[in-house]
Order: structure tokens, then sequence, then C-alpha cells
């Protein structure tokens, strides 16, 4: 299944631009679909409500109230804010078959998704590093 932010603007940069926009990490996570060390991550443990937005171009992608805690070494939720906010493709890297989760509007690499999560309302843990996602924490 592949979907797309229609909604938002597209951006592309070239590599010369993602390389000067961002960390070393981040651009190994974001653009060469790196992966961090579990449990080391900013967002593991965060239990701030707030939305949760790409580090590269600032799309917003979850919000805490679809977070819980799976307990993989990764931020996991049960659903993107819109399913248009991101892009899903097969990834057969590393010997396996996998969901990749992609920004829906640049497209930069965020982890990936499994159905193996019975205990939330869609099933599914979209397991992300959290070297590719901001928190904005809400107002108030």
């Amino acid at each position: 299944m592949t979907t797309s932010a229609q909604n938002q603007p597209k951006v592309t940069k070239s590599d010369e631009e993602w390389r000067a926009q961002l960390s070393p990490e981040e651009y190994a996570v974001l653009r060469q679909a790196g992966t961090e060390r579990p449990w080391t991550g900013e967002y593991v443990d965060t239990k701030t409500t707030g939305v949760y937005t790409c580090r590269a171009c600032g799309a917003e992608l979850f919000r805490s109230e679809t977070k819980f805690d799976s307990h993989c070494g990764w931020p996991s939720f049960y659903e993107p804010t819109s399913a248009d906010n991101v892009v899903l493709r097969e990834d057969r890297n590393h010997g396996m078959v996998r969901t990749e989760v992609l920004c829906g509007t640049c497209h930069s690499h965020l982890g990936h998704v499994f159905e193996d999560a019975p205990q939330t309302p869609t099933g599914d843990r979209y397991c992300i590093n959290s070297v590719s996602i901001r928190l904005e924490p809400a107002q108030g």
C-alpha cells in the first residue's frame, strides 16, 4: 500500500542541501534509511502531549494520543495523523520483508510499520526513529 501527502506541498532538495540542513546522524537516518540504536532516542519514553513532525521538513506526522509503550526500543505510534502524511513502501533489505514508513511530504525515512500490536485500536506499530521526528508540545 502506498499513500502520499496530497494536501502538502512536496519538499525536494538536493543531497547537498539535505547534508547542510541535517546533522550527520539525522542525515544517516532520514536520507539514507539508517536506524538509531534501540533505547537511545530522545522520545522512547516521552509522555508529553503534542504533535510529532518530520525533522527534515516539519510536516505533521503523529499525535501523542496515538503513542504507546511497545517496549521495542523506539517511539511507537498506532496511526499517523492522516494516511496522506506518510508513504508506505515494501522494504526487502537485510533479508526480510518489512514496510518502510516515509514522510509523505519530503520522502525522508522515518522507520517501519508492523502489524503486531493487538493492544492498539489499529493493530499497527509504527516504529519510528526519534532522530527523524520532532515533538511540538501542546500549548497550555
